[in-house]
């Protein structure tokens, strides 16, 4: 077991090297297109650039299933077989379960840190839940899925096939590669908007990757991935902090 961790680790940084230089390209390019698009439109443009960067990094050649590899066939959306409903249906339900699980145990938690890191002056007055409905589609289509399907699906397998070395956290077994999206998901953010807060963004990024591996795709990650945005701007509006 030794020899093994030890030859992987050696070999891992060369291996790595692609996948780490496209996601730095795709970083510089879609942080370009933050800055150079209206900001009405910014999002959007983002969201499009990950997604067709990602499409062609995986599911483009179609000998190859790429959706299975990447874990990017979200219920049979995007595998080569003929879209099977039922599937779809029962996809949806159990992703947006364990999305929906792991928020019940981490929304609370966040709520305190969320409290002591921003020290609201003003008292918690719950914004219309209306908001919440209003960002939602957006968040999951034009943010939260097409990050996750380069961070998580692209880039993340990548690295998840070259280091090989495992540990278990809560019965799943991760590696560096974990790790190392998550850094680079946060020097993202920051190169996005440069605030050094921005670089938090990592620890989520761990949850969102160890439930990608535990799920085998990224369906209950974008999800949840999604609810974690709604969540902090609901709460900024409610303690009148603003979006």
């Amino acid at each position: 077991m030794g020899r093994n961790v030890t030859r992987t680790a050696s070999l891992g940084p060369a291996g790595a090297l692609r996948p780490l230089g496209v996601a730095l390209l795709t970083t510089a390019f879609v942080t370009a297109l933050s800055y150079g698009v209206p900001a009405e439109h910014a999002a959007s443009a983002v969201g499009l650039a990950f997604l067709g960067i990602t499409y062609i990094l995986t599911l483009r050649d179609p000998s190859v299933d790429g959706a299975a590899r990447y874990g990017l066939s979200l219920g049979g959306l995007f595998d080569a077989a003929p879209l099977d409903w039922g599937k779809l249906a029962r996809s949806i339900a159990s992703e947006l379960g364990f999305a929906l699980l792991v928020s019940a145990i981490v929304f609370p938690l966040f709520w305190v840190g969320y409290r002591a890191w921003w020290s609201p002056v003003l008292p918690f007055r719950a914004a219309p839940l209306s908001t919440i409905a209003d960002d939602a589609l957006g968040q999951f289509l034009v943010i939260a899925l097409p990050e996750e399907a380069f961070y998580r699906g692209y880039l993340q397998t990548r690295l998840d096939e070259t280091w090989t070395a495992r540990v278990r956290v809560l019965g799943t077994a991760v590696g560096p590669g974990l790790v190392a999206t998550s850094l680079v998901f946060a020097l993202g953010h920051v190169a996005t908007e440069l605030h050094p807060s921005r670089l938090a963004v990592f620890f989520p990024s761990l949850l969102f990757g160890w439930m990608r591996t535990r799920r085998g795709g990224i369906g209950a990650s974008s999800a949840f991935h999604a609810f974690c945005n709604l969540f902090a701007s609901y709460l900024a509006r409610s303690y009148g902090l603003g979006v």
